[in-house]
């Protein structure tokens, strides 16, 4: 992960935000590079889902014919959207402070090992990388309990790592940062959503929020895409838009930022279809990342346990991705599909619902002391009526709900591969490639002059500038080709085109394949056909 992490900023995939201040943590930039590889995810994810949608021609086969449309919605809205929702009572966190440290913690990502000398056990915790955590909590038993190394023997550290969440207490706690114990406060809810105010007087009455997700967006706009667009349900409705968090402990790169962009669609169906749907967008979202090359042996498909569902969820079903700053066998969310039921547009409707309702009974409008409904809804009616049927019903909602941020990391470690290819004296050496699928590679093709002499120059800024209008290429004259060679295969170049002294006889140019190192020669009239038969 640290060569992964170097060569992205090394080559301008991603900077930390505000980098030269010292950085903000949680928050990150783009790259030139990085700015091309978001944008073709996005561009792919948005033409395979939304606008190219019906052009799957392989497996799942959808259980019937449905139309895709799209939204772009505001990042703030309604403070009574999040309300409803449930985001202002239930979307916490919980936390802990070290009253020793004064840092803060999320309680659930501190993990630690039991340390026991003699009679005395204690549980050690760090913040470490999972590669370095057993190596960090000995050192750190090993400084408490006042060991040398060569006494290491008298200290007995656990095989189990375990998180702060599955303890009884913290009496017993080294906590990260700290050098006594029993130095964590009891765990708290901290509240996700980021608050600001509307206008001048920025009284209580103007708090609101930047939004946590772009699903409410979608939720509030049904029935303004019903009577604008005439589409029948079941349909779906795609967005792109950044969200924020206020994550107590951002890490591991991207994963788990504090601004991110997601890729979310509503589907909506009928009730008794509901369960054909949930399964086709899980087959469905799960094939299109393999189909842009994540290794099938680096994903699963994690059903959530019923203790896991989120209280609107009837079922939910994470894609999972095996990132390398995670432990063998590990694996991190990559996408969640949700099949949240009726929930959310009958919440717009009649107001918010109550997820703490008896088990087997129906969700309930809560109601304030007065018996009126705390978290009134808009009013509006937000059902749908079966023109051939005419049956009046809500909706059921499948969510496919994608992180772009996370969905491009991912990309960029599946595609980091160390191997060798023949230098400038063709002579065998190691060499690190992004091997991305060529849809989502940020330069398409790079233009090089044998040598910037004799005519070669002139020729190859004639092969750019073609190219250029129809795709992102690049010229490089600077160096030997050898080096043009390395640095295009780590910015994940698919192919390299050389003009050399044949050239200037011929008009044919010479492409390089990054993945099999193939060289072939092609007409420069050809030269722009075949790169697209190629990347397609």
């Amino acid at each position: 992960m640290d060569k992964i992490v170097s060569l992205c900023k090394r080559r301008g995939f991603l900077f930390q935000s505000s980098e030269i201040y010292g950085g903000v943590q949680g928050f990150w930039d783009y790259g030139p590079l990085g700015v091309e590889l978001k944008r073709n995810l996005k561009e792919a994810w948005w033409h395979d889902m939304i606008s190219g949608h019906n052009e799957l021609v392989a497996p799942p086969e959808a259980p019937s014919p449905f139309e895709m449309v799209g939204l772009d919605c505001t990042i703030i809205m309604h403070p009574q959207v999040w309300k409803n929702s449930g985001h202002y009572d239930l979307f916490h966190d919980h936390m802990v402070d070290c009253r020793e440290s004064k840092k803060r913690y999320r309680f659930d990502q501190v993990r630690g090992r039991w340390c026991q000398k003699g009679d005395q056990k204690i549980f050690v915790t760090t913040l470490a990388e999972a590669e370095q955590e057993l190596d960090e909590v000995r050192r750190r038993a090993m400084k408490f309990f006042k060991l040398r190394a060569k006494n290491a023997d008298q200290l007995t550290v656990s095989d189990e790592s375990l998180t702060l969440d599955q303890l009884d207490d913290t009496d017993d706690v080294l906590a990260p940062d700290a050098k006594s114990l029993g130095t964590l406060t009891e765990p708290r809810e901290f509240n996700l959503m980021f608050k600001t105010t509307l206008g001048a007087l920025g009284g209580e009455d103007d708090v609101t929020f930047l939004r946590p997700e772009t699903a409410q967006g979608i939720f509030v706009n049904f029935k303004n895409v019903l009577d604008s667009s005439r589409v029948k349900v079941p349909f779906g409705i795609g967005q792109i838009g950044k969200s924020f968090r206020n994550e107590i402990t951002p890490r591991n790169f991207t994963f788990r930022s504090r601004e991110f962009e997601q890729m979310e669609i509503e589907f909506f169906c009928q009730p008794d279809q509901s369960q054909q749907w949930y399964r086709y967008w899980r087959d469905r979202r799960l094939a299109w990342y393999t189909a842009l090359g994540l290794s099938s042996n680096s994903l699963i498909m994690r059903e959530h346990h019923p203790e896991e569902l989120a209280h609107y969820s009837v079922g939910t079903a994470d894609i999972e991705y095996a990132f390398p700053f995670l432990p063998p066998g590990e694996y991190g969310e990559l996408e969640g599909i949700a099949h949240r039921g009726d929930f959310d547009l009958r919440s717009h409707m009649e107001g918010k619902l109550d997820p703490k309702s008896p088990e087997g009974q129906p969700m309930q409008v809560e109601l304030n002391e007065h018996g009126k409904p705390k978290y009134r809804g808009s009013g509006k009616d937000l059902s749908y009526r079966n023109e051939v049927t005419n049956e009046r019903f809500v909706p059921h909602v499948i969510e496919p709900s994608a992180g772009a941020d996370r969905a491009a990391l991912a990309f960029l470690c599946e595609a980091y591969t160390e191997d060798e290819a023949p230098n400038d004296k063709g002579e065998m050496e190691s060499r690190v490639v992004m091997k991305l699928h060529p849809r989502l590679a940020p330069i398409k093709a790079a233009v090089f002059p044998l040598v910037k002499k004799g005519g070669m120059s002139e020729i190859a800024k004639e092969v750019y500038g073609e190219l250029k209008q129809h795709l992102n290429v690049f010229y490089d004259d600077k160096g030997t080709v050898g080096r043009r060679y390395r640095r295009q295969d780590e910015a994940g170049t698919p192919y390299c085109i050389t003009v050399d002294g044949d050239s200037l006889e011929d008009r044919t140019v010479t492409i390089r394949d990054r993945d099999t190192l193939e060289q072939t020669r092609v007409k420069i009239d050809d030269l722009t056909t075949e790169l697209k038969q190629r990347l397609a």
